[in-house]
């Protein structure tokens, strides 16, 4: 199949139709219907589109000395920056990057623009996060009058038309395999892995390639000799069950290319979160009070955006030698408003603020439940629905003249951070 045309034919490269370079071959290729889809360097690449003298620069997005990198282009990537890495390492291996501050608002717009296009492959799409996606194309030939391969190659070609960004492709023959697959030909992929040759695709991968084994379990196998996705692939389940715990057999499973988990459209966030990081460190809660509002409020924000509420909320603090503590708490009624959030949160926060140096705050929702439960008041709660009526008058005001129209007095205090 060519990819950049879609085209399915015999003859090789270039394509006779289009005269493209770029083609797949695979023997289950128009068989597989389980497509894992990932925007490239999503949050960059949304950049370079709006600013296109960006095009072959090397692009951070992040901010702020102290924080992280939230993406980096795959220009920037050359130079060995990578996400999540402290902004003054990624400008120490990259000095003439351009750096971006996040703008959340137009990448959740451009993650709409793509989901309204993957809504026309499937009704079997599960979102994952805001730039990922898992989709179940079986019994879609005929609607499409092509075969998922061909279907996800004019998908790609669609994205990068009309919205400006390119996404990489994952086919497999289920969820854990595509998602592996996604990853193997960024940026612009298209990778395939077959429900046969899975096992030996995977064998001589390290065990880090398999999603949820992170440096800790990982350095927890190395100890036991077990470095390969190969070696648990030849451990029996009594073995794996005396050497790994209870999770060991389903561990070997995974190795071996295997996964049961249905596509499901169905499924919620577990937690939704907002945090910041402080240009320097705080300790007293006057001076973390205003930073936990602005979090509360953000929060409340995305929770309502969501249609979702608050049944608890979870505090999370770093310090200044990068100890993180998290607190729980669980909120009387469920709750979307950033007052509420904010009231929980602070009584965990002063018990937690004794005195310690911290460089980061955050705030977190969950469990989750349906917008629709909460803030309702009741004959002895009059205050809530008062409060619900406000700020629906305050995100009316927003939504019509910008973030900036009407604040809340606990914000107005000088910020010294960045989210």
């Amino acid at each position: 199949m060519c990819r950049d045309c879609a085209s399915v034919t015999d003859t090789p490269a270039p394509c006779p139709v289009c005269r493209g370079a770029r083609f797949i071959s695979h023997p289950e290729l128009f068989s597989l219907t389980i497509a894992h889809i990932d925007c490239d360097a999503f949050y960059a690449s949304v950049e370079k589109r709006d600013r296109p003298d960006l095009a072959a620069k090397p692009v951070i997005v992040g901010g702020g000395v102290r924080g992280v990198v939230t993406t980096a282009c795959y220009v920037a990537r050359m130079y060995g920056v990578r996400s999540a890495m402290p902004m003054f390492k990624a400008l120490k291996a990259c000095p003439d990057a351009v750096v971006i501050r996040p703008d959340f608002a137009k990448y959740v717009a451009v993650s709409r623009q793509i989901r309204a296009l993957m809504n026309r492959l499937t009704p079997l799409l599960q979102p994952l996060s805001i730039d990922e996606a898992v989709l179940d194309l079986a019994g879609t030939e005929a609607l499409h009058g092509a075969p998922p391969a061909v279907v996800l190659a004019r998908f790609a070609r669609d994205v990068e038309r009309e919205v400006g960004v390119t996404v990489s492709i994952g086919l497999a023959a289920n969820r854990l395999l595509a998602k592996i697959a996604a990853g193997r030909d960024k940026p612009r992929g298209f990778a395939v892995i077959g429900a046969a040759e899975a096992a030996a695709v995977l064998r001589l991968e390290p065990v880090r390639l398999l999603p949820g084994i992170g440096p800790a379990l990982a350095q927890k196998l190395a100890t036991l000799g077990i470095t390969q996705l190969g070696h648990l692939q030849a451990l029996s389940d009594r073995d794996a069950l005396r050497r790994l715990g209870e999770d060991g057999p389903a561990l070997v499973r995974r190795a071996r290319g295997e996964d049961s988990r249905p596509v499901d459209p169905s499924r919620e966030s577990k937690s939704i979160s907002a945090e910041t990081t402080f240009d320097r460190d705080l300790s007293r809660v006057e001076d973390l009070e205003p930073q936990l509002w602005r979090l509360s409020e953000k929060l409340a924000r995305r929770l309502r955006e969501h249609d979702l509420a608050a049944a608890g909320v979870v505090l999370k603090l770093k310090t200044d030698r990068f100890a993180v503590r998290t607190r729980n708490a669980r909120l009387p009624n469920p709750t979307a408003l950033p007052d509420r959030l904010f009231g929980a949160a602070r009584a965990l926060l002063v018990r937690e603020a004794t005195g310690a140096a911290f460089r980061l705050i955050g705030i977190g929702a969950q469990p989750l439940v349906p917008g629709d439960l909460a803030d309702h008041g009741d004959l002895a709660d009059a205050e809530t629905p008062r409060l619900a009526a406000a700020q629906a008058a305050i995100d009316v005001l927003r939504q019509r003249f910008g973030e900036g129209a009407i604040r809340r007095g606990r914000s107005l205090r000088q910020t010294t951070s960045h989210s």
